[in-house]
Order: C-alpha cells, then sequence, then structure tokens
C-alpha cells in the first residue's frame, strides 16, 4: 500500500512539472506536437502559462477541433469574449459591462474614420484598430481572421497571464502618446515614481489600483473620455459646453440632441444622468482614500473639475472663433459635413484655424484634465494649459487674417 501511494505521489509531481507534449493529455498533445514544429514560440508559450499547466485546458477548447491539418487552417476558430466567459463568466460580464468593450463601437463612430485607409481603420491594426481592437466586434463584418479577441489584449497570447495584466505597463502600448498620455502622466507622478523605485511594495497605486478595484473589469470613470457630462447646473460652463457640444455634433444649433448623442451613449463615452457620474466619483473617492484623507482626496478631484471648467472657457472660445468663419461665408462647409466645424472629423479639417481647434480639443484639452485628476503638474499645465492659451491666439491671428483677405 505505501509503495502504491509513494507511486501515486511521484506520478503527481511529474504532471505538475513535465511539459505537456510528454505528458499523456490526449487531444491536446496532438496540437502541441504539431505546432512545436510549425509555431514553437505558441507552444513555449501556452506551456508557461497556467492553463497550460493546469492540463486541463486543450487548444481545441479556444480554437475548436475542426482543423487538424495544414491544408484546413482555415477551420480554425478564433476565440471571442464569449469564449473566455466559458471559464471566467464574471470577468466577462465586467468587461461588457464597461468602456473597454466598446472600443471599436467608439472608433467606427468617428466620422473621420470613412476616409481613412484599411490599416488605419481596420485589417492589419497597424493604426486606431491596434488599440480600440480591445473592444467587442464582428470578425466577418470587418473581414479579418486574426485578431477578433479582446482579453488577450491585456492577458496576452498565449500565456494569458494574469500578472501580467495586473502590471500598470501592460497598459502603456494604448494609454500614451497624443490624446490620452494616462502611462506617461501616471509613470512620471509622483504615485509612479514610487511604483518604479518600490516595486512590489504595493505603497503606490497603479492603473489598476484605481481603475479595476479588486480586479473589477469594468474600468470606467465619472467624466468618461471626453470629461463632457450632463446635465451641469453651473450656467457659465453649461454654456461653454454646449459649445463644445454643438462642434461634436452632439446638439444642433438649437441644442436639441442629434444621432450623435446615440452614439456618444452606446459607447459610454460621456455620463448622461447625475447618477452615472457621482456613482463613479464616489467609488473614486473611496479608492483615494484608502491612502489619503477622505477630505484631502475630494480636494483633488474637485480641483480637477475646476480645471475642466477653465479649459472649457477657452476651448468654447476658440470653436466660437472657427464658427463666425463658417457663419461670415468666410469658411465653406465641406460637402458631404452636417455641421461645421466639426471637432470629430479630426485631420480631415480643410482649413488652418479648423486643424488647430481639433488638436486643441484632442491633445491638449485631454492632457489638462488628465493630467490634473493623474497627479502630474507638469502634463497638466505645460503640455495641456499652456498650448491651449496659445493656440486660441493662433486661432484668433489667424481669423482675423482671413476676414482682412475676404475684405480685399
Amino acid at each position: 500500500m505505501r509503495t502504491t501511494l509513494a507511486a501515486a505521489g511521484t506520478m503527481v509531481a511529474f504532471l505538475a512539472v513535465a511539459p505537456l507534449s510528454a505528458r499523456e493529455a490526449p487531444s491536446q498533445s496532438t496540437c502541441v506536437t504539431c505546432h512545436e514544429q510549425v509555431t514553437p514560440g505558441i507552444v513555449k508559450q501556452f506551456l508557461s502559462g497556467e492553463m497550460g499547466k493546469s492540463g486541463d485546458v486543450d487548444c481545441s477548447d479556444c480554437h475548436g477541433s475542426a482543423h487538424v491539418s495544414a491544408k484546413d487552417v482555415d477551420k480554425v476558430t478564433l476565440p471571442t469574449p464569449a469564449t473566455c466567459a466559458e471559464c471566467h463568466e464574471d470577468q466577462v460580464q465586467q468587461y461588457e459591462e464597461g468602456k473597454h468593450s466598446l472600443a471599436w463601437v467608439a472608433m467606427e463612430a468617428m466620422p473621420m474614420m470613412g476616409h481613412q485607409p484599411t490599416p488605419i481603420k481596420g485589417k492589419g491594426y497597424k493604426g486606431c484598430a491596434g488599440c480600440h481592437k480591445i473592444g467587442k466586434k464582428d470578425a466577418k463584418k470587418i473581414g479579418v481572421h486574426y485578431g477578433t479577441g479582446a482579453c488577450d489584449s491585456c492577458h496576452t497570447r498565449h500565456t494569458f497571464s494574469k500578472a501580467e495584466a495586473k502590471d500598470p505597463r501592460a497598459c502603456q502600448t494604448c494609454h500614451m502618446g497624443f490624446d490620452h498620455p494616462q502611462w506617461e502622466m501616471w509613470s512620471t507622478s509622483k504615485h509612479g515614481t514610487i511604483w518604479a523605485i518600490e516595486k512590489g511594495s504595493d505603497r503606490a497605486p497603479t492603473c489598476q489600483t484605481c481603475h479595476m478595484k479588486d480586479g473589477d473589469h469594468r474600468v470606467m470613470t465619472s467624466w468618461g473620455f471626453l470629461a463632457l457630462r450632463l446635465p451641469e447646473d453651473d450656467k457659465e460652463w453649461l454654456a461653454d459646453r454646449v459649445v463644445i457640444l454643438q462642434a461634436l455634433g452632439v446638439l444642433d444649433g438649437k441644442g436639441n440632441p442629434t444621432a450623435r448623442l446615440d452614439a456618444v451613449k452606446a459607447a459610454k463615452m460621456a455620463r448622461l444622468t447625475r447618477k452615472e457620474f457621482q456613482d463613479e466619483r464616489d467609488e473614486m473617492l473611496g479608492i483615494c482614500s484608502q491612502c489619503h484623507a477622505r477630505s484631502y482626496a475630494k480636494e483633488q478631484l474637485d480641483a480637477g473639475d475646476a480645471l475642466i471648467k477653465e479649459v472649457d472657457r477657452i476651448m468654447a472660445q476658440a470653436i466660437l472663433e472657427v464658427k463666425g468663419l463658417y457663419d461670415d461665408g468666410i469658411l465653406k462647409k465641406p460637402d458631404g459635413w452636417a455641421f461645421a466645424p466639426d471637432l470629430l472629423q479630426f485631420y480631415e479639417a480643410p482649413s488652418a484655424p479648423e486643424q488647430h481647434l481639433w488638436v486643441m480639443f484632442m491633445e491638449y484639452r485631454m492632457r489638462t484634465f488628465q493630467g490634473a485628476f493623474h497627479m502630474n503638474p507638469d502634463y497638466m499645465h505645460w503640455y495641456g494649459w499652456a498650448p491651449m492659451k496659445e493656440t486660441l491666439a493662433l486661432i484668433k491671428a489667424e481669423a482675423a487674417s482671413l476676414r482682412a483677405e475676404a475684405k480685399k
């Protein structure tokens, strides 16, 4: 009996450490044996991850079993969030309730996307689609074979590491650069500096600490991507916000909602009820209060709100300056545009003042309020607030020049 138990113990130990291809794990070994020759890197990654080590997950669980040779590769099934939900139901449900699942929808809603070549907006994932692919999408509709997943944007293939996804560096590929450089802001803030110096100490909050409390995959914020909430009690601020919303095509010239508001709602890019905003704000306040006094945390969040009001004043002035050029016939509305100026046409804008205008909105305004909330005063001021002021002056000068030219 003792001999039998010892042998069993040896077998358990062997199964715990032996490569999957060396075990008697049936169907999976067929995939591994072949792919060790065809794609050895993928096999190595998979066997190094928790799913591969467990021996409970077969390649066919995610890719189907129809593909059995090099001649029928097109029969491979590619995973979707629904595939992951078979084992990770709670996480996928959270993801589907949050903004990451809507990233593809938000990208396609941008009117400028219609003007872009395929590699920018879809196949190849070389442009906007490279990050927005984290959103749910119809692979057949967009005509791509690879990259239809979503969970693997953070838990990258084929290791699907939880530790990787919990590391703030996992976020930097998408949350950096032009319009939302959260990685640069956070990593050079005091929070990010402490994290870099004291790795593993948990003394400083990471992206996941603040935006994925207890591993919640919703990843939502109070202000949303656009920092344009409704309703608004501050009448002066509301007036500026209406001007911005009109330039985004969300409200028409009379202040009534347009079809674009439906797109904003669908992509959860803004908070459109008091409760939506306050629920997210209270959540963040609670997170900040784990390390700071609640009064201090509230003061800091309120200061971020106040900065949005100030930067919206500058943004509205710039929009009205350009709108005046259209109203006076100095600028002509491009064919196919429902209104002008249109901030969501981005770099498709036809005039120099409008080129300045969309950069103000997508780069400098973003950096002002995001720098404030990510505790990076240099980003807020010199990369956000200062160029907002500078660009408003440039737009006014260019508008005056265009008016003078029109009088000749």
